[in-house]
């Protein structure tokens, strides 16, 4: 499964985690569930990612898929 790129519509990006969140629905809960991918993001040290990545990044900014996933 590949997400979809930085220039495609927010719909094509909205099924992609409908249908991602569809695949993780169907593990037993009890299990611990990793999601490893690139899914075509680019996180910045700005205030939404510094949370998530601290403020170790190689980019200024984050592109929409980086905010969005």
């Amino acid at each position: 499964m590949n997400a979809p790129s930085e220039e495609k519509s927010d719909d094509s990006k909205d099924r992609f985690c409908e249908e991602l969140g569809q695949v993780f629905e169907h593990f037993p809960k009890y299990h611990i569930k990793f999601l490893i991918g690139y899914f075509n993001t680019k996180l910045g040290r700005d205030y939404i990612c510094k949370p998530k990545i601290g403020k170790m990044c190689l980019h200024q900014d984050s592109n929409d898929n980086g905010v969005k996933y």
